[in-house]
């Protein structure tokens, strides 16, 4: 089979640095939209190809899931033999599980609806949910951004650092940092309001006149971030903080939030585009790489074990 790389409209340039990589051009497409908002992709040329099609499902969300899933149509339609989706940042997957009755699971909905429509298989990158492989009717192959997140921080961490998880669930992320950058890990406790308001209660750890690198899967508003920077400084942190997160979401008001706060810098990935002039002092790191290598070993179906994030 002929290896073809499809790109949605979420992150064209991602899609193209890894077809680069693999030294491939991407397949033509075009995605139409009519005045009343529906989408009608048209894929050509992809007769019995193996294609990865690249679309990550960040703002606006549903646009992008609902344009994922009209491609993956496209492609069968258009004599694909094989569809993967590529989604570098997986939207709804915090919705892995109901705080309440009558709530519905997000995660379950769109990994069933992607089967459904005729993927194949599923690659993401540092998924905010674990159980998504156990809840997708396909195959999913989880990588991690976090190897080349710490390479890219390098000489930047300085002596005596400490990496901090923001909240209980960013635990086992600090500490696979704190392994690969040789640093020790503290844990900032957290209590969310709302979907755009946190507090933060407690510091476990000792950062007292040290550095600090806060870590975590993704930035939406930046209230977790906010909310845990103003935690470490009141433990006595050294100023001029580094946050690193492998998705920038970015929603308002998180420009404002991270622009005004302690922060030296803030270093994400390309899965979702980032913006060209930010309000704060953003890092990009891109996992064209990472996505172009595991394309080719599942091409050649050759296995991923090195590239697949922790349990």
């Amino acid at each position: 089979m002929t290896l073809q790389i499809v790109a949605g409209t979420a992150n064209r340039a991602l899609a193209g640095s890894i077809a680069r990589v693999l030294g491939i051009e991407p397949a033509s497409v075009v995605v139409e939209r009519f005045p009343d908002g529906e989408l009608r992709p048209v894929v050509d040329g992809l007769g019995g190809a193996d294609v990865y099609l690249v679309q990550a499902t960040g703002p606006p969300v549903n646009d992008h899931v609902m344009e994922l899933l009209l491609l993956v149509d496209a492609c069968r339609r258009a004599g694909a033999a094989r569809v993967t989706a590529v989604v570098p940042y997986f939207g709804y997957a915090r919705q892995d599980r109901r705080g309440r009755a009558g709530q519905a699971i997000g995660v379950h909905v769109v990994a069933g609806v992607l089967a459904s429509a005729g993927t194949q298989r599923l690659i993401v990158v540092d998924p905010h949910t674990a159980a998504l492989e156990a809840i997708c009717a396909v195959a999913v192959e989880m990588l991690t951004a976090v190897p080349f997140l710490a390479q890219a921080l390098g000489e930047q961490v300085p002596d005596g650092a400490v990496v901090v998880a923001p909240d209980l669930g960013a635990v086992k992320l600090a500490e696979h940092y704190g392994a690969l950058l040789s640093r020790p890990v503290a844990v900032v406790r957290k209590t969310r309001l709302s979907g755009t308001r946190v507090v933060a209660e407690e510091l476990v750890g000792d950062v007292r006149d040290r550095p600090v690198v806060i870590v975590d899967d993704m930035i939406s508003t930046g209230g977790t971030i906010e909310a845990a920077v103003e935690v470490v400084a009141g433990h006595g942190a050294a100023p001029e903080i580094i946050v690193v997160a492998t998705h920038g979401l970015f929603v308002e008001p998180a420009a404002e939030r991270l622009g005004r706060a302690t922060i030296r810098q803030v270093l994400v990935t390309d899965t979702l585009e980032q913006p060209v002039a930010p309000a704060m002092p953003l890092s990009v790191c891109s996992v064209a790489p990472l996505l172009a290598d595991a394309i080719g070993r599942l091409h050649r179906e050759e296995p991923l074990d090195d590239l697949l994030a922790r349990a």
